[in-house]
């Protein structure tokens, strides 16, 4: 019996889906800009990310030592850093040799500054740690370490010549606040978005319903249940959903196609085509789970009115 009427729910739905065609082509309209939009801050969250984690990784300290440390101690300063959790591996060790054959690389075309090295006659540079912080904000953390293992010589003196996080402290801080507000803006307007578009949603699966207002009031005198009601509003709202999220998908498709170069090139190596194709299962899911969970919930709560609940 209850298979039965379940049956008989799930055809009136589709019946009232198919029915009031106009209505219901206007409803998935509606829902498509939702869902649209919904999709857009999911791919506007992913541009913010890999942007704000391309700035991160370029983000780093460098610890220079004195020329005469030997290069034991620098290894075993490199081990305690990798050991902290605020570092990201591998912290990178540059020997003094390596920093010669990078300093001559860069001043290739110098050759004033070239010769001036050669006249000195010894490598004048001594070996570095190149580290990178899991969080900008940890940097200060780190380098508060690196002064308390100053001295790790055996004569006492220190080994470290210079540590450059307090030449980019300021631009770090600067980098720590913007990823901080890019990050609440961004949730603040991803939920203001979605908000509004459940809303124009909600209001216009009511329109939808207030059309059915007659039909609800006298399967309401014959006896009819609740659930009985309410079940195919309920399933036609799923298929509004449901049918919304096809089409949006389908239209993110030549649009993502069209900005994927675009975003490639302005957005620090990010295709959004790329994005789309080798996440669709995952957007999929979002956005039809979206569409079908939009369209049933305010289909099940737009009928309460005319139900007297």
């Amino acid at each position: 019996m209850m298979w039965i009427k379940i049956k008989r729910v799930i055809r009136s739905g589709f019946y009232s889906f198919w029915r009031n065609g106009f209505v219901s082509l206007s409803s998935i309209l509606v829902m498509v800009v939702t869902l649209f939009v919904i999709g857009s801050t999911i791919f506007s969250g992913v541009i913010l990310d890999s942007t704000l984690q391309q700035i991160r990784e370029k983000v780093d300290i460098n610890v220079y030592f004195v020329t005469s440390t030997p290069e034991t101690d620098i290894l075993d300063m490199k081990k305690s850093l990798e050991q902290l959790p605020e570092v990201q591996l591998p912290v990178v060790y540059v020997s003094r040799e390596q920093a010669l054959i990078d300093f001559r690389k860069r001043h290739e075309n110098d050759q004033f500054t070239l010769q001036a090295l050669d006249e000195l006659g010894e490598n004048p540079l001594g070996a570095t740690l190149n580290i990178k912080a899991k969080d900008p904000a940890q940097y200060e953390g780190i380098a508060k370490f690196l002064d308390n293992k100053g001295s790790l010589s055996a004569g006492g003196n220190s080994i470290i010549d210079k540590v450059n996080y307090y030449q980019n402290k300021d631009a770090i801080d600067r980098l720590t606040k913007i990823i901080n507000s890019a990050n609440r803006l961004g949730f603040i307007m991803t939920i203001f978005l979605i908000i509004i578009s459940i809303l124009i949603t909600f209001n216009t699966l009511r329109l939808v319903i207030y059309m059915s207002r007659d039909e609800i009031s006298v399967m309401r005198l014959v006896g009819a249940s609740t659930n009985y009601i309410r079940g195919p509003f309920f399933v036609a709202g799923a298929i509004y959903g449901f049918t919304s999220a096809i089409a949006t998908l389908i239209i993110f498709y030549p649009i993502t196609l069209w900005l994927g170069s675009t975003t490639e090139d302005f957005f620090v190596g990010l295709n959004i085509f790329q994005y789309y194709a080798s996440h669709f299962g995952e957007i999929f899911l979002i956005i039809v789970g979206s569409g079908v969970a939009i369209g049933s919930i305010s289909s099940f709560l737009a009928v309460r009115k005319y139900l007297k609940v």
